[in-house]
C-alpha cells in the first residue's frame, strides 16, 4: 500500500558500545501505518555512518575514533518481528513510501478560447477575471498574432545561423565515444521512429555518415502514460568544459527592460540556462 509521510523528526542517535560508538543526527519520516519495528535505516544514513551489513550474521560495522564499531542484531528477536509482520491483517508485503505533494491550484478560474475557427484544436486560456473589454481585446491579439503558438515541430523553424548558431565546445584532449547499441522493446522502437520521422520533415536534424559521436536515446515515461525520447549525451557532456562566462544573474540587473529582456530569453531558451 501507498503511505503519506505526516511529518519528520530529527534525533540523536548514538550506535555502537563506548568507547567504539557513534553519535549522530537521523532525520526519520513518521508514518502512520502497523508495524512490528520501532524505526528503519535507510542507506543515507547507513552511508553517513560508513557503515558495512551483513543480514546473514545480522551485524553493522562501522568506523570510530577508537576502532571499528560493531551493532549487533538477535536472531530470536528478528524472527519474532517478521512473523509479527506476516501475521498483520492489513499488512502489505510491499510498502511504498511517498511525499505527499501539493498541487498548486489556479487562483482564477480560465476561459479556453479557439484561435482558428478553421482549426478547433488550437485553442488558449485566458483570464475570466479581467474586464470584458480587455478579454476581447486580448483575444483578438492572440487570434492576430497565432502565429507565434507552435502546434508542432513544423511550426519552430531554426533560427538563422547568420543570427545565432550555438557549437559544441568539445575539448581535443577527448577521443570521439560511440555508445554501444541498445535494444527497445517494440512499443518504443514505434515512438522512437515517429519522433524521427517528425525531426526529419521539420529540418530538425539530418542524416550524417562517419559519425565521430554516436549517442543512444533513452525512453521517459511521461505522467500521461506517453513516452518522451531523450538522447545520453553523458559522454558528449564530459568532453565539453563548463561556460566560463555564464550569464549574469538576474538581481544584479537594475534596468527593469533589460531584466524583462534576458528573463524572457532564459524563457524562449531554457537550453541555455
Amino acid at each position: 500500500m501507498r503511505v503519506f509521510p505526516i511529518g519528520a523528526i530529527t534525533l540523536t542517535v548514538t550506535v555502537g558500545d563506548y568507547p567504539q560508538q557513534i553519535t549522530k543526527e537521523v532525520t526519520f519520516l513518521v508514518v502512520d501505518c502497523s508495524s512490528a519495528y520501532n524505526a528503519i535505516l535507510g542507506r543515507p544514513t547507513l552511508n553517513s555512518w560508513k557503515a558495512v551489513t551483513s543480514t546473514y550474521h545480522l551485524m553493522i560495522k562501522f568506523p570510530t575514533d577508537y576502532g571499528v564499531g560493531e551493532l549487533r542484531g538477535n536472531q530470536v528477536v528478528a524472527r519474532e518481528c517478521y512473523i509479527a509482520m506476516l501475521e498483520m491483517d492489513d499488512q502489505q508485503q510491499t510498502m511504498c513510501i511517498e511525499e505527499q505533494r501539493t498541487v498548486a491550484e489556479p487562483v482564477e478560474e480560465l476561459e479556453e478560447i479557439i484561435l482558428d475557427n478553421l482549426r478547433p484544436e488550437r485553442t488558449t486560456r485566458v483570464d475570466t477575471l479581467a474586464s470584458w473589454s480587455m478579454c476581447q481585446e486580448l483575444t483578438t491579439f492572440l487570434r492576430d498574432n497565432q502565429d507565434v503558438f507552435a502546434w508542432s515541430h513544423k511550426d519552430m523553424p531554426g533560427i538563422d545561423p547568420t543570427i545565432m548558431v550555438h557549437k559544441l565546445n568539445v575539448s581535443s584532449t577527448f577521443s570521439p565515444i560511440r555508445q554501444k547499441k541498445r535494444v527497445f522493446a517494440q512499443e518504443r522502437d514505434k515512438v522512437i521512429a515517429e519522433e524521427v520521422r517528425k525531426l526529419l520533415e521539420a529540418d530538425f536534424i539530418r542524416e550524417v555518415y562517419y559519425l565521430d559521436w554516436l549517442a543512444n536515446v533513452v525512453m521517459v515515461k511521461k505522467a500521461n502514460g506517453k513516452w518522451r525520447t531523450c538522447v545520453d549525451f553523458t559522454d558528449l557532456n564530459k568532453a565539453c568544459p563548463k561556460n566560463n562566462y555564464p550569464l549574469p544573474r538576474i538581481d544584479t540587473l537594475v534596468d527593469s527592460t533589460a531584466r524583462h529582456q534576458l528573463l524572457s530569453f532564459i524563457d524562449a531558451f531554457p537550453g541555455y540556462n
